[in-house]
């Protein structure tokens, strides 16, 4: 994998473990030959992890719609950072540039571009790793209600295995290298359903 593009909060969050997860993993990336692609944001843990893969001399990619060039508090010392004109132009471009996904603690924002980027896998419309960055448990209640849906039939249980989860990064880059897409046809299983 060349890149890994990182979906986190603009905020540092309650807890500094965020924080130094969000450096461990621009760390952990830029050991493994890993560049960056994100939201183009300076504040919270976007701007960390952009922070440390550039003092660790790591290549950064940053994605911003124009609209939110000033609300995000857009990082202008990237040597990359490529405006767009929609939300939707920037998970686009932001999708295309990378070979894998890490959902770090976020909010809706960050939410969002997890279960897009999931969706597209379990549509076939691209087979790279998605991960979550589990720092401190802080996904466990979105894994539990996935549990939940997997149960009642809304997600199969192959697709909930898109989903890697690590609470170190160096073991969760290891798991998206090693990882292989599951070889499910959505339309057979839904033809067999009925």
């Amino acid at each position: 994998m060349k890149r890994i593009c990182v979906y986190c909060g603009s905020s540092p969050g309650a807890n500094a473990s965020y924080s130094t997860a969000a450096k461990a993993l621009g760390r952990a990336m830029v050991a493994n030959g890993m560049g960056l692609v994100y939201g183009g944001g300076s504040v919270g843990l976007m701007g960390m992890i952009a922070d440390e893969v550039i003092e660790q001399g790591g290549e950064v990619i940053g994605v911003i719609p124009q609209d939110l060039d000033f609300r995000e508090v857009s990082k202008r010392s990237l040597e990359d950072l490529r405006l767009v004109g929609s939300m939707h132009e920037r998970k686009a471009l932001m999708a295309d540039l990378a070979d894998g996904f890490i959902a770090m603690p976020g909010g809706y924002g960050t939410l969002d571009e997890l279960f897009e980027i999931l969706t597209w896998s379990q549509l076939g419309l691209h087979h790279k790793p998605v991960g979550l960055l589990n720092v401190n448990g802080f996904y466990e209640p979105l894994l539990t209600f996935l549990d939940h849906v997997v149960a009642e039939q809304f997600i199969e249980k192959a697709f909930r295995q898109l989903i890697l989860l690590e609470e170190k990064p160096e073991a969760l880059l290891q798991a998206m290298t090693a990882f292989e897409h599951p070889k499910v046809d959505k339309a057979k299983l839904a033809l067999a359903k009925k």
